[in-house]
């Protein structure tokens, strides 16, 4: 059922997720929420199951149990067209359609049967700190920043509310890394985006974070702010984060 109207309805919220395949369970206890117009850091050891949890988020795969509520409605009943509108995606690879940088952004609309003006893509560019003349370039010409830059503009084609990210910068030189942070941080102030960001840099998460899950072996283990991530009792949480979210 949806939450009533009365209470408060975050971007996203799960209770008692599981996931497995081929008789590997990979999320066993995904419960909590992600508060509404902030930037949520997602942090914990690799093969904690953490880009599984983003997939079933973005309806890439379905967990075989518990539920998941986007803005309130279950994930089951949201069309594919609506929920990807509603929750973009943008991935480490940021793979690139053969093609220009015009065509991988017109992507998800000739998806749903429409088109881009020259308008709309030069301003998508803009957003993301490119200039128009990329518009014309090959796609898989880019560098690694210009390809990261270009897959969340092509996300932000559809107006998503909520922006899933995972390692997005993880292969980038510093300055471009400082780039994209400066990017999705102005995006979450400006337009009041909610951002969930996989990171493996702690760093990272303490200087973008406003909240916080630590997820590990398929559990999240604990959620909230800097301040409760560290009040947590749990030993591995305490392992992962120790003198790191100052």
């Amino acid at each position: 059922m949806n939450i009533e109207e009365n209470q408060v309805v975050n971007s996203l919220r799960l209770e008692g997720v599981q996931y497995g395949v081929n008789g590997k369970q990979i999320i066993t206890d995904a419960t909590g929420s992600i508060p509404d117009g902030q930037i949520t850091a997602l942090i914990g050891p690799s093969g904690a199951g953490k880009t599984t949890l983003l997939k079933l988020c973005n309806g890439l795969i379905s967990p075989t149990a518990g539920e998941i509520y986007i803005e309130g409605k279950l994930i089951g009943d949201l069309s594919p067209i609506t929920l990807r509108r509603r929750v973009g995606i943008v991935l480490q690879s940021s793979p690139m359609v053969k093609g220009t940088v015009y065509d991988n952004l017109e992507l998800p609309l000739r998806l749903q049967g429409k088109t881009l003006s020259d308008q709309q893509a030069a301003e998508l560019v803009e957003r993301v700190g490119l200039p128009a003349a990329v518009l014309t370039q090959d796609a898989r010409e880019l560098s690694g920043g210009q390809r990261q830059k270009v897959s969340i503009a092509r996300t932000l084609v559809n107006n998503s509310k909520i922006l899933l990210l995972d390692e997005i910068t993880a292969s980038l030189d510093p300055e471009s890394l400082q780039e994209i942070e400066e990017l999705i941080v102005g995006l979450n102030r400006a337009e009041s985006v909610t951002v969930v960001w996989i990171t493996h840099n702690l760093a990272q998460a303490a200087r973008v974070g406003e909240n916080f899950w630590v997820m590990a072996d398929g559990v999240i283990r604990a959620a909230g702010t800097k301040e409760q991530i560290h009040a947590s009792e749990d030993e591995e949480v305490q392992r992962f984060v120790k003198g790191v979210l100052s």
